[in-house]
């Protein structure tokens, strides 16, 4: 039997390695809002500035598919826990090393092109980072706790999310907007370091998890999990990945858009922005742990239908809001979005392992996740600002109503909420 030390560790290397996650993901997200369009990509047009850095992040989501294939394989055959820290590894370095890069005026058209190959291998590592972080939790959780221990690990998404815009935050108080133009923004990526050091240390000292231990003694695990994936679990995988896309909409509407909208476009002083995010990131984590105990009372599923619905409502709240330009009532819009994110994001993490046997159960989390990462999260920025440009913030509220709603009609053609069973899948 596990110990309550065992479950501490357990549960703070599946945090951490999240955490890692999130705060890679957010250093670049607000890099590409704030300064890479002039860095690596300059136009006489700031419009065009930001749809290119915007297209930047959008590279990362559609190796994060590669990435959990690659990691999803390695994960169902070998275990969860060296795999964790394969991608870790993978994850940190590409960030590390964005903090080296030469901009467009001393490397010209190579920078963007190192750029981008670097954030792709940032979404590598992360394709295989939050399945395997999600099943370390859920496979160690006692019975009755896999809500509560499914939703530890997303708590690394307010947590990195502080971490990354409260040094931006920092950075942008003590230096001068030359400055941090010049070379400021390379801090966050090289102090990732530190995060990813933890992370290992952390993760090298678990065992491997008791499904993935018995899966083994039962018999030889799959020859080529993607393939049993896709001939017996396909509709798992595919419903799986529409019920998650509400959660990266809701999210990089919040974040990464509302960033770049309320600094460009309304002129509002971006380190006000920030302190208005990082405050309201606080109503995130609260979602995220409310969520958690709602899906041990109920059922994972039935957490994430509601969260869809309040997320169609932040769409509409998203113009008398963010578009108000009135300080409080943007705060007003970004806690709510956030505070609905928690309920359509902690849950995840208990039900998307919940749709699949062990055999293939990193694979199947870690595509299904990801591939929601492309549709709700790598175009979301690019097709907002677009929006934005020709019909107005209604249309972007619009855009978000609309994925959630789709997010909703999957779990309830899933029928997660009346039938998934209290327990994991047998092996």
């Amino acid at each position: 039997m596990t110990s309550p030390a065992s479950h501490r560790r357990i549960l703070l290397a599946s945090l951490v390695g999240t955490s890692v996650e999130f705060y890679d993901f957010y250093i670049y997200a607000t890099a590409a809002s704030l300064v890479f369009g002039p860095l690596f990509f300059p136009s006489g047009d700031a419009s065009v500035q930001l749809l290119a850095s915007y297209a930047s992040l959008a590279v990362a989501f559609f190796a994060r598919p590669v990435g959990a294939w690659a990691f999803g394989h390695y994960g169902d055959r070998i275990g969860r826990k060296s795999t964790l820290v394969a991608s870790l590894m993978l994850m940190g370095g590409s960030t590390l090393l964005i903090a080296f890069l030469p901009t467009y005026a001393t490397a010209g058209l190579l920078a963007p092109i190192l750029l981008c190959v670097l954030r792709f291998g940032q979404g590598f590592g992360l394709g295989g980072e939050w399945g395997g972080a999600a099943l370390l939790a859920v496979e160690n959780a006692p019975a009755g706790k896999r809500g509560r221990y499914g939703m530890v690990p997303q708590l690394g998404a307010p947590v990195g999310f502080i971490a990354a815009n409260g040094l931006f935050l920092v950075l942008g108080l003590v230096m001068t907007p030359e400055q941090f133009m010049a070379w400021g923004w390379r801090v966050p990526f090289l102090l990732s370091v530190v995060l990813v050091g933890l992370g290992l240390w952390v993760r090298l000292k678990i065992s491997e998890t008791p499904a993935f231990a018995a899966m083994v003694e039962e018999g030889p695990p799959p020859s080529v999990p993607m393939g049993e994936l896709l001939r017996h679990h396909w509709r798992c995988a595919l419903g799986g990945t529409f019920g998650a896309v509400a959660c990266f909409a809701v999210y990089y509407i919040a974040t990464a858009f509302a960033l770049g909208y309320a600094t460009k476009t309304l002129g509002v002083d971006t380190q006000t922005f920030l302190g208005l995010q990082l405050t309201a990131i606080l109503f995130m984590a609260g979602g995220i742990a409310l969520s958690g105990v709602w899906a041990d009372r109920t059922t994972p599923g039935h957490v994430l239908a509601w969260g869809c619905v309040g997320a169609v409502v932040a769409g509409f709240a998203l113009v008398p809001g963010l578009g108000s330009g009135s300080v409080p009532a943007m705060f007003a819009s970004l806690a709510f979005a956030l505070f609905v994110m928690g309920f359509v994001y902690g849950p995840l993490g208990a039900w998307l392992p919940g749709l699949f046997p062990a055999r293939v159960r990193y694979t199947g989390v870690s595509l299904a996740f990801n591939m929601a990462g492309i549709i709700g999260g790598g175009l979301t920025p690019v097709a907002a600002q677009w929006l934005v440009q020709r019909g107005g913030l209604a249309w972007v509220g619009g855009y978000l109503a609309v994925l959630s709603t789709l997010s909703l009609a999957a779990l309830l053609l899933m029928r997660e909420g009346r039938a998934r069973p209290a327990t994991l899948p047998a092996v």
